[in-house]
């Protein structure tokens, strides 16, 4: 008996190894940490349970029959993250380079099937250089098949995928199919097609992290919602993120314990606004007074910036915080801030995390650029996604509400169910001066004055949309966490019926 156990403890030592000691060697070299390491940081001590410890490819093309390694480029199983149950698959790029192969896609198809019978989140750890050549449509068919279960757990269990080296040609379309994307800096780059096959076809001249690093797609396709400086501040952050998500569609925002009073108040939020109306202030200011312990977990930061999204606590259960950035374009809704809001808010929505908005804004982005680039189509998106909303919808107007942007940031008209408004508020069509141009168009200089002041008392202020029902309540600023609370509170068993229908046809 004790010469199997031994030969157990023996394979099982030559399927950690992976690729073997040189190749993990690189891999460190490299900046990177192994598969089995970066598993080891993101789960609990000790709760890793492996899968498919032992499974070989069974390729027999192009002398592979006489390369075999245990596990064959993948590692796969469920642990826990502060004592929540998640699957995962992890990519070591020391076996074939992490190429899929058949059986490669096998185990995480299996994983995948797992996920969903438990209800459990799924992380994927991505370094990986696209499909194993030589085993062709089978390799192909795998990552259909892999593709195919993305789509079926969309909107039940939370997917998170973790770009840690290369994501190279089917390997990004899976990550792209899931509800997160993250990358590690100077160490990971996605692409559908590499910079030898670009200089090939086009005559372009890229680089790897040209085309597509971190910076990249955080910043400018947005394809990644955030980037770490290494492996361990990537896996870090990663379980600060679960701590906020539910564990499926169906299981209530998970609720910790906090010492901080939801009745708290904060009287500098009195003072966040200036008194020149088109002087910026930070809006992330509000959002970190009003959360639990000011803990706030942003979601794609360096993109869009004129609108910030992210996870937070109030009364210890996760919301959705949105709200335009005065910082940036002076909160304007432009293209990238309506895609990254309505995929932000559809999230919420798809796993009954309720939505809190903060609304400074001026109107859509004007220009041919934006007209071109359909931002009819792109701001309809939000305008569907909080529309299409039936997670309760806290909203609060903290100075312009100018436009159709209004409307579309989770106004009462389209959905809103708290719909508060601070005292500096202004609601209107448009900015004071452009609206008494129009409609006093010819008038002297003097009586244009005159109007404009006019046109400020009555129309710039919370009044008269509170006079029509449209905004709840007129709250002071200093008592918006304990307003919001409360209203979220209220909320709590919101319950919207929604017409039958196959699906909807989202303006993509």
């Amino acid at each position: 008996m004790k010469d199997i156990l031994d030969k157990l403890e023996q394979r099982r030592e030559e399927a950690r190894l992976g690729g073997g000691k040189a190749r993990i060697a690189a891999q460190h070299k490299r900046g990177k940490l192994t598969a089995r390491e970066r598993i080891e940081l993101l789960l609990d001590k000790g709760s890793f349970e492996e899968f498919d410890m032992f499974v070989e490819h069974r390729s027999n093309e192009f002398g592979m029959e006489k390369s075999k390694i245990p596990g064959d480029g993948v590692v796969t199983g469920w642990g826990t993250i502060n004592g929540r149950t998640v699957y995962l698959f992890s990519k070591d790029f020391t076996v074939f380079g992490g190429s899929l192969s058949e059986t490669h896609a096998q185990k995480i198809i299996k994983v995948q099937d797992m996920a969903m019978k438990a209800r459990a989140p799924i992380i994927g750890l991505f370094d990986a250089g696209g499909a194993r050549i030589q085993e062709g449509v089978a390799a192909l068919g795998g990552y259909g098949e892999v593709f195919k279960r993305n789509v079926i757990a969309s909107g039940v269990i939370p997917q998170i995928s973790i770009i840690m080296g290369p994501c190279a040609g089917g390997d990004v379309y899976s990550p792209a199919m899931t509800d997160f994307i993250f990358m590690v800096r100077d160490t990971s780059y996605m692409f559908v097609t590499g910079p030898d096959v670009v200089k090939t076809v086009t005559n372009e001249v890229v680089t790897a992290e040209e085309l597509g690093g971190a910076s990249v797609h955080t910043a400018k396709s947005g394809v990644a919602d955030g980037s770490f400086e290494n492996d361990v501040e990537c896996l870090l952050q990663m379980r600060r993120l679960i701590d906020f998500l539910p564990a499926n569609n169906e299981s209530g925002v998970p609720e910790w314990p906090t010492q901080d009073d939801i009745d708290r108040e904060d009287h500098s939020l009195d003072t966040l606004i200036p008194d020149n109306p088109n002087k910026p202030y930070d809006i992330k200011e509000l959002i970190l007074k009003v959360a639990d312990e000011g803990d706030f977990f942003e979601v794609s930061t360096a993109y869009a910036r004129n609108i910030v999204t992210g996870f937070g606590r109030i009364a210890g259960a996760t919301v959705g915080f949105v709200a335009n950035q005065p910082m940036v374009l002076a909160g304007v809704l432009d293209i990238d801030a309506s895609r990254k809001a309505a995929r932000f808010v559809r999230f919420c929505d798809a796993f009954n995390i309720p939505i809190v908005t903060f609304v400074d804004v001026p109107g859509f982005l004007p220009g041919t650029n934006q007209e071109y680039g359909a931002l009819i189509k792109h701001g309809a998106k939000l305008l569907f996604a909080y529309s299409q909303a039936t997670v309760p919808l806290v909203t609060v107007i903290t100075r312009k509400a100018f436009g159709g942007a209004y409307d579309v940031m989770a106004s009462k008209h389209i959905g809103g169910d708290i719909n508060y408004a601070w005292p500096t508020a202004q609601i209107a069509v448009m900015g004071a001066k452009g609206a008494v141009e129009i409609i006093f168009r010819g008038r002297s200089a003097e009586e244009i004055a005159a109007q404009t002041r006019q046109y400020e008392d009555r129309f710039l202020s919370p009044f008269v949309a509170a006079e029509r029902g449209y905004i709840d309540d007129v709250i002071m600023p200093h008592a918006t966490r304990k307003r919001i609370a409360r209203a979220l509170a209220m909320l709590k068993n919101k319950h919207v019926e929604m017409p039958a229908r196959k699906h909807d046809n989202l303006p993509v």
